[in-house]
């Protein structure tokens, strides 16, 4: 296609569900840049810098994905970057009001910014970010759904010695 899109998210933590999408939009697009939200709402476990680290580190071996991290509006940065595409992911029926409210919001900001929605795996389906905080504070093992760097990382913050 000879186009570029922004896969946006807080990725607190980056789940497999999250790399799914990634792989799967590196299929429609010459390049993917990853961009990890500095929200300034959210009060996030993982500071911008952590979250970084864990999906630079994770998606260091997908050819065609690039990591940035943004602040405001995902729209703006996508001006800014000259891209016109966001990825955003739908994992259940729960996530398409949210999602659709959103999309038509940055439409009216940014015509020219054209959002398209992607769905993960079923195996991926249902994971969260805020699940697997909750299941590994709860000594789970959360290897089949996030990384093992990224649960390590997660077990030291929610899990402290």
């Amino acid at each position: 296609m000879g186009r570029i899109a922004i896969y946006p998210g807080s990725f607190d933590p980056i789940t497999y569900g999250h790399i799914d999408l990634i792989k799967r939009a590196t299929y429609f697009f010459e390049k993917v840049i990853v961009a990890v939200a500095r929200n300034r709402h959210k009060k996030p476990l993982f500071s911008i810098e952590e979250r970084l680290d864990m999906v630079q580190q994770t998606v260091a071996g997908i050819d065609k994905v690039e990591v940035d991290t943004f602040d405001g509006l995902v729209v703006e940065y996508a001006r800014r970057r000259n891209v016109k595409v966001l990825i955003r992911g739908i994992r259940m029926i729960s996530d398409f009001e949210y999602e659709f409210r959103m999309a038509l919001t940055n439409r009216r900001l940014a015509q020219d910014v054209e959002t398209v929605f992607l769905m993960p795996s079923e195996q991926y389906s249902f994971i969260s970010s805020s699940l697997m905080k909750e299941a590994v504070s709860q000594g789970a093992d959360m290897s089949s759904f996030i990384p093992s760097y990224v649960e390590k990382r997660l077990k030291e913050k929610v899990m402290p010695c």
